[in-house]
């Protein structure tokens, strides 16, 4: 974030320094007004200000929040916290139409592009109320003098879908300056006191979503981000339940209902389902046909070794999952039907200990999972095609690590306050920034993003 003062030094920084391990770069950074200097990679995001409304302000919150969130832009902060009024051109759904870039006659308002371009920004986003009452979101285009989108806001405080109508907004507008979407409109969901939570990507908005007073484990969401499945525990069996999060209401999935069953995970059509079952021969990797809501199938077979945690590639060739079959759990692949069982990520014998829940990347490229290091466990990503292995965490004891939709953010527990948080890391940048604080948090799945209801 741009706060003027600082960002000369930063800027000077070579690139490696950014991708250090678990690394906070500074929340002031930016240069002061009339300091000639040097933007960094990153294009400058201005987020403007107007006339006090609480609705607005609101809005304008979550929108400067996101974009800060995405890790895309070099956010712009004025000194002491003021904030640059501008008015709306007299029609800015003109997608593409330029707006007067000269002090505007006594007809109407114009956009300072001149004086944002100053600024450092490349963009500039407005929030405001439309004639009608409505409120819209605005992006600018700082050098082509132009209006590159607009989006509607239909809610309205309290309304609980304006959080969210917000979020996919900024994401469409990261979107249109920077290529990839971005990941506001999406939740994670947890595990607190043996109850499962959600909460929005920026830590905002906890609920509670399973049934109070039943004991569960290991959600995961559906590819649509609607429903999820768990496992919960009750009367010496484990069974697996999806949850629609949207209605509450509960599906059993029929085979589990009298056996143990343990981390689900959703093939990437939600087709099927991919678990760990508990039986007297050991714990094996099975699959079931959703979709037809029969033909069990037994992937690995134990024999003295316990096999568990399967997660999909993107196509749902092949499943990665952890076994214990070299001693010490590792990471393994096979293909979906069960076929060509190998171990995947490489370890060193007496360096590093055993390595757990393993998660593919939304692209494919890349498995996330934690493995001991030094009696804790810490968060690696192994390039799939090279089979290079990274350690992203230090600091504290860190696990469970899950992937945002853009393949670039990991969330993961870290319990380097004291407590076990949810925390997210920006691979490209090193950045970690603090999700949840609440009592304990655990297992954490980051959704799809949530799109239109």
């Amino acid at each position: 974030m741009r706060v003027f003062g600082w960002l000369v030094l930063a800027a000077a920084l070579p690139l490696g320094a950014a991708r250090a391990q678990d690394t906070v770069p500074p929340a002031d950074r930016g240069v002061r007004i009339g300091i000639t200097y040097t933007p960094g990679l990153r294009p400058g995001m201005l987020v403007l200000g107007g006339a006090h409304d609480a609705l607005l302000d609101s809005i304008r919150t979550i929108v400067e929040r996101d974009l800060d969130y995405s890790d895309r832009f070099e956010l712009i902060t004025l000194p002491g916290g003021d904030s640059l009024t501008i008015g709306i051109a007299t029609d800015p759904s003109r997608s593409g139409a330029r707006t007067p870039a000269a002090p505007p006659a006594a007809s109407g308002p114009y956009v300072n592009y001149p004086l944002y371009a100053a600024l450092g920004a490349d963009y500039a986003v407005n929030v405001f109320r439309g004639d009608s009452g409505g409120v819209g979101i605005t992006l600018y285009d700082v050098k082509g003098e132009l209006v590159r989108r607009q989006v509607a806001i239909s809610g309205a405080a309290p309304d609980p879908e304006l959080r969210i109508q917000v979020h996919r907004a900024t994401d469409e507008m990261v979107r249109i300056a920077s290529g990839v979407a971005g990941i506001a409109a999406t939740r994670l969901v947890f595990l607190q006191r043996d109850r499962i939570y959600r909460v929005d990507a920026d830590g905002a908005a906890v609920t509670a979503v399973s049934p109070a007073g039943v004991r569960v484990f290991s959600p995961a969401w559906e590819a649509g981000g609607r429903r999820i499945v768990y496992t919960e525990f009750g009367s010496g069996q484990d069974r697996l339940y999806i949850l629609n999060l949207a209605t509450g209401e509960r599906r059993l999935i029929s085979p589990t209902a009298t056996s143990q069953n343990w981390t689900p995970a959703f093939s990437p059509d939600a087709t099927a389902l991919a678990f760990a079952r508990t039986t007297d021969d050991g714990t094996d990797i099975y699959t079931y046909n959703l979709a037809s809501d029969c033909c069990l199938q037994r992937l690995t077979i134990g024999r003295f070794s316990d096999n568990l945690s399967p997660t999909f590639s993107p196509d749902g060739r092949r499943i990665a999952f952890v076994s214990n079959r070299p001693g010490l759990p590792q990471i393994y692949v096979m293909a979906a039907d069960g076929t060509g069982q190998e171990l995947f990520a490489p370890f060193d014998y007496g360096v590093t200990g055993s390595s757990n829940a393993p998660e593919w990347s939304p692209d494919g490229l890349s498995i996330a999972f934690h493995r001991e290091v030094a009696g804790s466990p810490q968060v690696f990503v192994m390039d799939v095609a090279s089979r290079r292995v990274r350690q992203l965490t230090s600091a504290g004891r860190n696990e469970d690590p899950t992937w945002a939709p853009d393949g670039r953010h990991l969330t993961f527990v870290s319990d380097r306050t004291g407590s076990r948080q949810l925390w997210v890391i920006d691979l490209d940048t090193g950045r970690v920034r603090q999700v949840t604080r609440v009592g304990e948090a655990r297992l954490p799945a980051w959704s799809p993003r949530i799109g239109q209801p």
